[in-house]
């Protein structure tokens, strides 16, 4: 089922499945009892584009916690619960706009029933997130190991208890370290199932594997119209997931807007430091990143570099110890080396003008 006919189901003030924007998400890693520093980062995230946040709720604390990090934020908050099922319904009792369990580390089905109970009452939904590691025995056994069906099943087994209880206010994640099979898990849910789908690939890795697998693995099945709302998960700052997550669904034609770099891939004729002006450039960007549909180009030398700057909205091409700025394929003047990001940033605030929306403080 695409993307486009999966359920409605409402996480605080943001609609998910049903044709709504893939959503992005990411998770804290600071400890959800110490308020501040949970506030603090959810800022950071959410200055760099997250749309959701989860937190982990490991105790009475964190639970308790939930209530005074939802005053100091504007986006979506879910509790993430495992083994207590006293937690859950503390989470949501707190405030959570949407909490993540697996049914089948709750406990017994009565269990489970007292934490939909809850849920029900307040209309939160319910993740139900299952993980290739997290297989129960029986389907391990029944598949000669962990495998995409058997991943499939047990969401879906999962799924069905709770709709027996009365409850289908539900969103579904499957994920697996293993790109493929988290792939051909997606492809097979999908055709199974109404519920939007909480995409990711799971343990992905560092900034550099992380970013890869995820890539990778996210591109295929979004590519498919598959997919609700994305988590990438990183080893790292968690600023850096969003980051991606959203280059990703840019990449894809899945979202649009932002500031947009390119930039080659050098060569002998490189005569400036590229490498490390193409870093300072993408991060002045983000500094921009208001500017919706604007492409930076920052290219090694003047051979290719004003043919292939010409459909970017500002560029530079590097020389001997200088560069042209370019502007829409047409040189605007010669800069020296030290000056090319300063004169970079001068052209993108420009454009602000031109659009009328800059303002000091950005």
């Amino acid at each position: 089922m695409g993307r486009d006919k999966t359920k409605r189901v409402r996480i605080g003030d943001r609609e998910i499945g049903g044709g709504n924007p893939i959503a992005i998400q990411s998770m804290c890693n600071t400890k959800t009892e110490d308020v501040q520093a949970t506030i603090h980062q959810i800022h950071r995230l959410e200055a760099a584009g997250c749309e959701i946040i989860r937190v982990t709720v490991p105790t009475m604390e964190a639970a308790a916690a939930i209530r005074k990090i939802k005053r100091e934020i504007t986006i979506p908050l879910v509790a993430d619960i495992h083994f207590d099922y006293k937690l859950a319904i503390a989470a949501i009792e707190n405030g959570a706009d949407k909490i993540r369990i697996n049914p089948g580390n709750i406990g017994s089905a009565e269990r489970v029933q007292a934490v939909v109970k809850a849920a029900k009452e307040r209309g939160v939904p319910i993740r139900v997130g299952v993980n290739s590691g997290s297989l129960e025995k029986n389907l391990l056994e029944a598949y000669g190991g962990v495998t995409a069906r058997g991943i499939v099943e047990s969401a879906l087994d999962k799924v069905r208890l709770i709709e027996d209880m009365g409850y289908d206010n539900l969103v579904i994640s499957i994920k697996s370290s293993d790109v493929m099979m988290c792939v051909k898990a997606h492809e097979m849910i999908s055709q199974e199932t109404k519920y939007p789908l909480h995409v990711g690939i799971t343990e992905a890795g560092t900034l550099y594997s992380g970013n890869i697998k995820s890539s990778v693995g996210l591109g295929i099945i979004l590519n498919q119209g598959i997919g609700d709302t994305i988590r990438v998960s990183l080893t790292g700052d968690p600023v850096e997931e969003v980051k991606t997550a959203k280059l990703i669904l840019r990449t894809l034609g899945l979202r649009r807007g932002g500031i947009e770099v390119v930039s080659c891939p050098t060569c002998g004729r490189t005569s400036i430091d590229l490498i490390g002006l193409a870093g300072q450039v993408e991060t002045m960007a983000e500094e921009f990143d208001f500017l919706d549909g604007v492409k930076v180009a920052v290219m090694g030398c003047v051979v290719n570099g004003p043919g292939e700057a010409r459909e970017a909205d500002v560029g530079i091409a590097g020389g001997k110890g200088e560069g042209l700025l370019i502007r829409k394929g047409q040189i605007i003047r010669k800069v020296p080396e030290a000056e090319l990001l300063e004169s970079l940033r001068g052209e993108l605030i420009h454009i602000a003008k031109e659009r009328n929306v800059w303002r000091k403080d950005f």
